[in-house]
């Protein structure tokens, strides 16, 4: 059976291609290496959405939280329900190895996949991988050690620790926050000279108060030089610092998997910040037949998408799709 799309990723927009898939009777399959709605499973534990509940509903299916900005427990229930309830055709723990154009079908252009449990051939290849997989690595001696952590889950396991988290972002300012207040000793070291812009809008003054009173610590205009067993180093425009240690929280941001789109043989469109190439009315990538969607389109930017902007994607590729075999 040669599929009309196969859907590599099963995040929201991945289901929401599924959906749209499903919604205009195309045989498609969605595949993650993962659980569903890998990367929002591992978002930390009590993590509040910045987004309102109606803005991260996909296919026109309400979501209904107790708050207007949904917890992650609501959103793994809302994407969870969306997939049992419409019967989406989704494999988990399914990894791609291998995309290659098949030879054996008399079609214009189609795709062999290749996973670790089976081989699929589709038409269209929709791919809605996101960018949580791979964070942003330091590169500093040290950041092998056991101590250190480029995602965060719970403040508890922190408690009476001393902590240092490395960035200013929504994450870091969260997980700073949290693990205070569950009595860690916390430091935050920051490249810049401020809280991230971008910081949710209720939760900045919080993070500012608390540095400004002292109880968080934070070093601006910092990097980290050298992690050590029981400290760590940092170096800052008028000297160098070392700091008492338990445990290092590298939140600096995440990327999506590049290797894999250039395997597909997907050109850039700005190769400055790995911003793929894809037409903006069809999302169709320089190779036929090849999609993108959601979060994957920023390259390294990946503050530009979202899942509340991105809902349209799926849209416009099934659009066309169809348009094509009609």
């Amino acid at each position: 059976m040669i599929l009309d799309c196969l859907i590599i990723g099963a995040g929201p927009i991945g289901l929401a291609c599924g959906l749209e898939a499903q919604k205009n009777n195309l045989s498609y399959i969605i595949l993650d290496k993962g659980t569903l709605v890998n990367s929002l499973y591992h978002y930390p534990a009590n993590m509040t959405f910045f987004s309102t509940s109606e803005k991260l509903e996909i296919g026109g299916i309400p979501f209904i939280s107790n708050n207007p900005k949904p917890t992650k427990q609501e959103a793994l229930e809302y994407y969870r329900r969306i997939t049992t309830a419409n019967n989406l055709a989704v494999n988990l723990f399914e990894a791609v190895l291998e995309v290659k154009q098949s030879n054996e079908s008399n079609l214009p252009t189609a795709y062999e996949i290749k996973t670790n449990k089976a081989t699929y051939k589709a038409k269209n290849i929709i791919v809605a991988t996101g960018f949580y997989d791979i964070p942003n690595k330091l590169n500093v001696p040290g950041e092998d050690l056991p101590k250190v952590n480029h995602y965060y889950n719970d403040p508890h396991y922190y408690a009476q620790q001393h902590v240092a988290i490395i960035g200013a972002s929504n994450s870091a300012v969260d997980a700073a926050l949290e693990i205070y207040r569950k009595g860690g000793k916390v430091s935050m070291i920051i490249r810049g000279e401020k809280i991230g812009e971008r910081v949710k809008y209720w939760v900045k003054p919080d993070i500012e108060n608390r540095i400004k009173e002292g109880s968080i610590k934070a070093y601006f205009n910092a990097e980290v030089t050298r992690i050590l067993k029981e400290e760590i180093e940092l170096r800052t425009p008028t000297s160098t610092i070392s700091l008492p240690n338990d445990f290092v929280l590298a939140l600096t941001g995440y990327q999506p998997n590049f290797n894999f789109l250039k395997d597909l043989g997907i050109d850039w469109a700005d190769k400055t910040k790995k911003i793929p190439f894809y037409d903006e009315r069809t999302m169709e990538t320089n190779q036929k037949g090849i999609y993108l969607a959601g979060v994957i389109c920023g390259g390294l930017e990946t503050h530009k998408w979202f899942i509340e902007n991105s809902r349209v994607h799926a849209t416009l590729i099934i659009q066309d799709i169809v348009k094509k075999q009609d």
